[in-house]
């Protein structure tokens, strides 16, 4: 388990904090969302949360953090990164460079884990198969488009198998297919065991895949709690987020609803 506790931070150089006062628990088998208006605080959240801040972005950190039970304010980035890993919207951030197809490019990080050759093997194709980009084995990663090279590096992602994982807007670059892969993929690995924080805008996903959410609203957490009751409050909109898709129909059947029944009593009356 991921847990924050009246953790606040701030930037190198920014006048003010970018997140105060967050509270979270991420638990084992546990997907949570994470939504909220551009520079709520998402991005920042999700950089805390994996360790790169402040180890990696520097800035100052307050408040406690803690994996499994531990204290990781003095764990160097190395060994956070063995138990969280993390994937980001822009897969040029992530994609190696240095590989020719794209199986080496997913493999990539288990070998550098120094895992056994038929581990890693194993495991690389387990991460392809589990997105179906198994046909893209051979490719040249670099010659793909952006949504495939986003699959790819989720995959190399998956292949390394980290205990707890942040995604910070992983479906950005991909159409609805691709999102739905992302999604059923997230979902398995959470019933494998898997603590998964995702920040995204496509509240239609956070609402298939998460058990509980978080708003944020100028670095701090407006709405907490289930994902159905969030994602239906009528502060959302207000907070910058899009209500998902059932819950926009079901407010226009009832507005519709409402408008018939109007109809049906003035004709009554008249």
């Amino acid at each position: 388990m991921i847990a924050l506790a009246g953790v606040g931070y701030r930037y190198a150089g920014a006048a003010g904090p970018a997140l105060l006062d967050i509270d979270l628990e991420l638990r084992d088998g546990e997907v949570v969302g994470l939504a909220g208006a551009s520079e709520a605080g998402k991005t920042t959240l999700c950089l805390v949360v994996s360790g790169l801040a402040p180890r990696t972005v520097g800035g100052q950190i307050r408040g406690q953090v803690t994996l499994d039970g531990e204290d990781v304010d003095a764990w160097p980035m190395h060994r956070l990164s063995q138990r969280i890993g993390i994937g980001f919207q822009n897969p040029s951030t992530q994609l190696s460079g240095v590989t020719d197809t794209v199986f080496e490019e997913v493999a990539f990080g288990p070998m550098n884990l120094a895992l056994p050759r038929v581990e890693v093997v194993a495991r690389s194709w387990a991460a392809l198969d589990l997105l179906r980009i198994d046909a893209l084995a051979e490719r040249d990663p670099r010659r793909l488009s952006g949504g495939q090279q986003q699959l790819v590096a989720m995959a190399g992602l998956l292949a390394m198998r980290p205990a707890h994982l942040v995604l910070d807007e992983p479906t950005a670059q991909l159409d609805p297919a691709g999102t739905r892969m992302v999604g059923e993929a997230i979902e398995r690995l959470a019933a494998d065991g898997a603590s998964i924080l995702i920040a995204e805008q496509k509240t239609d996903l956070l609402a298939s895949i998460c058990s509980r959410l978080l708003v944020l609203d100028g670095g701090r957490v407006a709405l907490s709690g289930p994902s159905a009751e969030v994602l239906a409050d009528l502060e959302l909109s207000r907070l910058g987020v899009a209500e998902p898709s059932e819950v926009r129909l079901r407010r226009a059947a009832d507005a519709a609803g409402a408008n018939v029944a109007r109809l049906a009593g003035a004709f009554a009356r008249d």
